[in-house]
């Protein structure tokens, strides 16, 4: 049986009770660097991988494995990652993804929000210019300070909120006006960005 779990955003405290149960009583699991750390707080043994290859090598020998994954694996996670590599995926077990914590944090409504990945979709900015709100997934090349200027070149204008490290010790969250500089603290990032300039 293959059991993907959703993770939550990183502490611990976020975990649903269904992923913490299924987490005890797996007798493999797999999960990415930092995701690790929370299952091995709970004396669970873990294979740690680095890339989705690394996990179909684990797949190969075993059948009953539970693949731990950050935030929610359905929100652009690993679950679809698996399916591309026609895994048969049995059980799917929902966490809370960095976005809505982030969001309860600013104590703003998401259910009209825009969520964004830039990866692999350098032009999905611009649809940030036809809504009040919209969130947005970062990596390495599209960090808050790349969005920012970004932002401003395609002519939008607003707020920018950057959560650095959500939900553990160190979280921090800065506000700027689109263009400004963010700074680096943390490549743990997310960005939500509020339009000034809609008017729906």
């Amino acid at each position: 049986m293959i059991s993907v779990v959703g993770m939550g955003p990183g502490n611990s405290k976020l975990l649903t009770f269904q992923a913490y149960e299924k987490i005890k009583e797996a007798s493999c699991l797999i999960a990415f660097g930092r995701i690790s750390k929370t299952a091995e707080m709970m004396e669970k043994e873990t294979i740690v991988v680095k890339t989705v290859d690394e996990i179909m090598k684990v797949l190969e020998k075993n059948e009953d494995v539970t693949i731990l994954a950050s935030g929610d694996p359905c929100f652009y996670g690993v679950l679809e990652y698996l399916k591309n590599k026609n895994v048969a995926v049995d059980e799917v077990i929902p966490g809370i993804s960095s976005f809505q914590y982030m969001m309860s944090l600013l104590k703003k409504s998401w259910d009209r929000a825009n969520l964004l990945s830039l990866h692999g979709r350098e032009d999905s900015l611009k649809e940030t210019l036809n809504k009040k709100l919209s969130v947005i997934l970062t990596d390495s090349s599209h960090n808050p300070d790349y969005i920012s200027k970004r932002l401003k070149e395609i002519g939008f204008t607003g707020k920018i909120y950057c959560g650095f490290d959500l939900s553990y010790p160190e979280e921090r969250i800065i506000v700027k006006n689109a263009g400004e500089e963010i700074g680096h603290v943390s490549s743990l990032s997310l960005v939500v960005v509020e339009n000034e300039a809609y008017q729906g």
